[in-house]
């Protein structure tokens, strides 16, 4: 697959899952709004910062995929991890939120829920359609190894289990219209709510903390010593040191040092910078790797030479 049909499939999936959230949203949004189901509401305001991360992702899918230019030597795929940091903002707040309309119908408010056949289809939809576009994104991310992708499918799947929770919640509330004795169970609709926002803070919390780490160029754990093993087992390197690693986006870029015998030929140099690359794309890629050659004691004795020469003036 060449890199514009890669484009336009991760540009493909994205707008799919801006339509499907929008579907979502109206659909959870009229239901919550004529059963008065906080639990439902919380789900359609959950799917509606599904809806501006899915609109972000897709933005952030066709900005990324730029290639470098003069002012972003880099390229531009930190547009990915600072659109993920966004959609975690909005979680928590939407979270804040939820959990203190919650409590006030818990403790202080009282308001009559609905529990209709229409609550448990809109859930029951909103389940089959967080699925199918939770396993499309997924597969999208790890085939082209987008964070901004797999954000929104874990957005998705995220929905399945808060719309689970609900679920259980409007069977608490029928339970209670028929069986007396039972009345507790009507704030079973508020307590769906505050579950659902628990599971979500979790997840943004997940999410935000790893965007963060992107952003501050934190190399991935374990990679660097993956790199320096693989360019040790390379034919004439003496050692690899000074290894800098930085993902942006899907990219992974990598700086350098490798001694050689002082001995060796400029050619033979860079032939072994080639297989270093070679090895190294086999354990990540896509990655644009730089690779200084050092020789391995001419560094020593010109700092030799040189300091005597300063001695001696």
């Amino acid at each position: 697959m060449t890199n514009q049909e890669a484009r336009k499939d991760k540009r493909s999936v994205a707008l799919s899952s801006v339509i499907a959230a929008i579907i979502l949203t109206t659909f959870k949004l009229i239901v919550g709004l004529l059963t008065n189901s906080l639990g439902i509401l919380a789900e359609a305001a959950h799917s509606g910062l599904d809806l501006v991360a899915a609109a972000m992702t897709f933005f952030a899918v066709q900005v990324s995929d730029k290639p470098a230019d003069k002012e972003h030597p880099f390229g531009h795929g930190k547009i990915e991890n600072l659109s993920a940091l966004f959609e975690t903002v909005l979680l928590l707040a939407t979270s804040g939120w939820i959990i203190y309309e919650g409590i006030q119908r818990l403790f202080f408010v009282t308001v009559k829920v609905e529990a209709s056949i229409w609550s448990f289809l809109v859930m029951g939809t909103s389940i089959v359609i967080d699925y199918t576009r939770s396993r499309i994104l997924y597969k999208a991310a790890r085939k082209y190894k987008s964070q901004a992708l797999e954000a929104d499918a874990l957005h998705f799947s995220t929905d399945i289990w808060s719309s689970s929770v609900v679920i259980v919640g409007l069977i608490g509330l029928t339970i209670a219209r028929y069986i007396h004795g039972l009345d507790w169970m009507y704030k079973a609709d508020s307590i769906a709510a505050l579950i659902v926002a628990i599971i979500v803070i979790f997840i943004s919390v997940e999410l935000g903390w790893r965007t963060v780490s992107a952003l501050l160029d934190t190399a991935p754990r374990g990679l660097a010593g993956k790199v320096e093993k693989v360019t040790a087992s390379v034919n004439g390197i003496v050692d690899a040191h000074a290894i800098r690693i930085r993902a942006s986006g899907a990219h992974t870029f990598i700086d350098m040092h490798v001694t050689m015998d002082g001995n060796c030929t400029l050619n033979e140099a860079h032939a072994a910078t080639e297989v270093i690359e070679k090895a190294i794309h086999a354990i990540i890629s896509p990655a644009d790797i730089t690779v200084h050659v050092e020789p391995a004691e001419a560094p020593r004795v010109s700092q030799n030479k040189r300091k005597q020469r300063i001695d001696l003036n």
